[in-house]
């Protein structure tokens, strides 16, 4: 029947048809088809916990157990005197033939009880016949789906009254006992379905939220850098507009060059508001304060150790001022760093290093084992994807983890060009200043409150 007439056709007939297909389906299409039966995962939750001989064996218990049923229905079917032989193997084959091919044992179990009824003496379902189609219905079922598990039982009922006459008690206690096997299967399968099911609704969750985390992220740099950048913009269309000014008598070729430059620089301007204005969320609204640095850092290092985090700041190499990007970056890994201490590690100290050399800043944060009665806070990692975010825009290389003695470790090198940074500055406290060595190291301790 055409599928046109199949939808102009009643509901009943719809129905009847669709059940036809789904019987033709799932057992008479592909009926050799050469499935064999998977070992189990040997990272199950059992398998895993056995030893590591014992767990290469341990994955093929399931082919072991449907052979030793096929032993014990062989081993039936030798209560016939005559055709013992027969009787034993003929039920045994389809037990065995379901790790291979489960819908063909299916026929073949039907077919072997014909000729174990016909050479036999015990009836229709002799004890060999009955076990083997048990095992095959149990078997078959597993392998295949539950609506596969009903047509198998409804066939084996129609089988059984067909060749007894219209009898249904001699087939009565092989169904009833199927019914409630295949019962069983059918509630263990739906519920493996849907812990696969939500497993993979997890993994695609936790896949998304990483997603969303890191879009997150992005966006917070995208605004930090909006701002660092028009900051700078604004200098310079500023200066080109002051610089003729400051020269008298100034040639008009300057003038037209300095007028050039503004346009192009309020021009860019307008144009980086446009783009990277759009990361702005409606109710955001623009620090005040300008973005911190890394001369910012002992007040983020004061403010942490009024909550009792004892710190210990250690400077290496000639202190100087950064790109205010690569400043910008590094004072938030330090702050994440010192807020995922403070989270994932009480009573535990921390560590900052800062190392000036002549490619870069190497930035290293670390603190010990939790310590104390409180408990660490559960993450999900997302500040480490915040850092790595930061340190990739600057082309530069992050590692992280834990430390031997059961801290944890952030370490970060962020490249600095020679051209791009500006001569070294002085600050307070540090021994360059009186010695003007390159090496200098500077350590400032401090303790909880």
């Amino acid at each position: 029947m055409t599928e046109t007439q199949t939808k102009t056709s009643g509901p009943e007939f719809r129905a009847a048809a669709g059940a036809i297909d789904g019987l033709r389906n799932d057992l008479m299409r592909d009926v050799l088809a050469y499935r064999p039966l998977p070992p189990l995962n040997p990272d199950g939750r059992l398998i895993r916990r056995l030893p590591e001989g014992l767990r290469k064996a341990a994955v093929w218990t399931p082919h072991a157990l449907v052979l030793f049923a096929a032993f014990l229905v062989m081993m039936a079917g030798f209560s016939e005197w005559e055709f013992r032989l027969l009787m034993g193997l003929v039920p045994a084959i389809p037990v065995a033939m379901t790790l291979v091919r489960p819908v063909a044992a299916f026929w073949a179990s039907i077919l072997g009880t014909v000729l174990c009824a016909v050479l036999g003496s015990e009836g229709l379902w002799g004890p060999s016949a009955f076990m083997a189609q048990i095992v095959v219905l149990v078997v078959v079922a597993a392998r295949t789906r539950p609506r596969t598990a009903a047509w198998m039982w409804l066939l084996i009922l129609l089988f059984g009254v067909f060749l007894e006459g219209g009898d249904p008690s001699i087939t009565a206690p092989l169904v009833t006992l199927s019914a409630f096997a295949l019962l069983v299967v059918a509630v263990v399968q739906i519920r493996r379905d849907a812990e696969r099911e939500v497993t993979v609704q997890r993994t695609v969750t936790a896949v998304e939220r990483d997603r969303r985390t890191l879009l997150e992220e992005r966006t917070t740099i995208a605004r930090e850098l909006h701002d660092v950048v028009a900051h700078h913009m604004s200098v310079v269309a500023i200066q080109a507009e002051a610089a003729p000014y400051r020269v008298e008598n100034p040639p008009p070729e300057l003038e037209q060059a300095f007028v050039t430059i503004r346009e192009n620089a309020v021009a860019a301007l307008t144009e980086l508001r446009r783009v990277l204005g759009v990361v702005r969320a409606e109710d955001y609204e623009a620090p005040d304060a300008p973005q911190p640095t890394l001369a910012a850092l002992d007040g983020l290092l004061d403010n942490v150790r009024e909550t009792g985090l004892e710190t210990e700041k250690v400077i290496t190499g000639a202190v100087r001022e950064l790109p205010q990007g690569v400043e910008l970056s590094a004072y938030r890994i330090v702050q994440e760093a010192l807020s995922n201490s403070l989270r994932h590690a009480p009573g535990a100290s921390a560590r900052v290093e800062l190392g000036y050399v002549l490619g870069g800043l190497g930035l290293r944060v670390v603190n010990g084992p939790p310590r104390g009665l409180v408990k660490p806070s559960p993450g999900a990692g997302h500040g480490i994807t915040g850092m790595r975010e930061r340190v990739a825009m600057l082309n530069g290389e992050m590692t992280a983890g834990t430390t031997e003695d059961g801290g944890y470790e952030i370490a970060v090198f962020l490249p600095v060009p020679l051209s791009d940074g500006p001569e070294p500055r002085e600050t307070a406290g540090s021994a360059a200043d009186a010695t003007g060595d390159a090496d200098t190291v500077v350590v400032e301790r401090g303790g909880g409150a």
